[in-house]
Parts: structure tokens; sequence; C-alpha cells
């Protein structure tokens, strides 16, 4: 069973839930106990899938053990702690400045502190916008806001139904796709000047094979010692770095 205490802004209630549909407030998931399809309840569902916003039918024990009212008539929805915006809207980020697009993608990133902290540095190193999947990963939960340090306040954060469409769909505009892979290539001998994307993969697992695939070229950090593996935000945070010193101090 997914564990779903997670700090994300709650609200429980069919009412709660129905008006914050309504008013197209970004809701990460619902939760909708089993065998409930009645009534408002359908309403809901209904409205939640034409926003392809993530559904999971749970039991009514889990939905009680998670409620913090104790009051969630069946239908608990964690809501995000700041606005989405659309991939496309990141593309217009960067065109409004006058720069070619960079752009953090981020593959199945579980950890809260770890994408707070790469929305962190994508702020401060001026890349123009996050992508984050709707599955399989956090998302901009109350721990993530302040592991940003506020950063979510001024970055575009894309949350996508599927990473290789959203890579795909950044490809056709010209923009190169680099993901971080310790058989790819070293970082340094890698060209990551121009319209790029960087894709960092989850803590354990890394980039999913499918994605890799789909990525123009990979770049590995060097590594001496004896561990073998970088945090997920410290090697983000290090290739995010090179892209500056590439596009910005490299004679």
């Amino acid at each position: 069973m997914k564990n779903f205490n997670e700090d994300a802004l709650r609200l429980e209630g069919r009412n709660a839930v129905l008006e914050a549909l309504k008013s197209e407030r970004d809701i990460d998931k619902i939760l909708v106990q089993e065998g409930s399809k009645e009534g408002s309840i359908k309403k809901i569902l209904a409205e939640a899938r034409e926003r392809k916003i993530v559904i999971h039918t749970v039991s009514k024990a889990k939905l009680d053990e998670i409620s913090e009212t104790k009051k969630h008539q069946g239908v608990i929805a964690f809501v995000s702690a700041h606005n989405y915006v659309e991939l496309e809207d990141i593309i217009k980020s960067a065109e409004e400045k006058g720069e070619k697009p960079f752009i953090i993608i981020l593959d199945s990133i579980e950890d809260p502190h770890n994408l707070g902290a790469i929305i962190r540095t994508a702020n401060i190193c001026g890349a123009h916008g996050v992508v984050i999947p709707k599955r399989r990963a956090v998302g901009l939960t109350a721990t993530v806001a302040k592991a940003s340090a506020g950063a979510i306040e001024y970055i575009p954060i894309a949350k996508v139904t599927n990473i290789g469409s959203a890579i795909d769909k950044l490809k056709s505009l010209g923009i190169w796709v680099a993901c971080a892979d310790m058989d790819g290539e070293l970082m340094y001998k890698t060209d990551l000047t121009g319209a790029i994307a960087l894709v960092i993969g989850s803590e354990g697992e890394g980039v999913s094979r499918m994605v890799k695939e789909k990525c123009d070229y990979i770049v590995k950090i060097p590594m001496y010692g004896q561990i073998t593996s970088l945090n997920a935000s410290v090697a983000a945070g290090i290739l995010m770095y090179e892209v500056v010193r590439q596009n910005k101090f490299k004679e």
C-alpha cells in the first residue's frame, strides 16, 4: 500500500474537494473511498479525470488513518503548495528574457528535500523552469516549499503526464536534452551550451531506460572516491553549474 501521509496541504470532504476542482486549484492527487461512486463523488471523479488529476481508490480505513478532521466523507485531496504551469510557459519565460531555454527535467524524484534543493539551485543558476512527472514522484508539498527557500515562488514548475513526451516536445523546438548517468561522457567533454534541458534521475534508480533513450546525449560527473553515487540534488547542482560555466565563463 502506498504511503499517503505526506505533508501536502489537504482538503477533506466532498464540498471542499468539489469547490477546489471548480476553482481550478492545482491538486496533486485525490483519494476516494472504495465503492464510492454516487452523488457528489461521481462529480468529483468526472472533474478530476477531465483535468487529468491522479486518482487513487483506497479503503475507508486508510482514509480514516490519513484524515485530520475525521470527517472526510470518502474523499481527500492533496493540494500543491504552489500552482503549476504548462511546459509551454517555461519556453515562453525564456523567450521573454531573450535567452535560450535552460530547463531541468526530474525523472521520479521522491524525496521532498531533494526536490526543494533542486528547485532552489535551478533558480539561483538561472534555469527557466523545472519539469516533474505526475506519477511516482513528489509534488510541491510544504516540505518542498521550505527546502526550496522560497524558490518555488520564482521559478516555473510544470507537472506533466509523460516525461518522454515532454522531451519529444522540447527536442522538436530545437532544445538539446542531456541526462545524467554514469555510463555517459564526462561532463567537461560534453557541449552543454545553447538551448538545453538536463534530466536528473531518481535517488535510487537514476534515469529510467525509456527516458534515457530519448535523450540526445548522456553525461557523467567524475568520481574518485569509494562511494560511486551522489545525492540527486547534489548531482543536479554540479551539472547545472557546468551548464552555467560553459555558457557564461568558457573562454
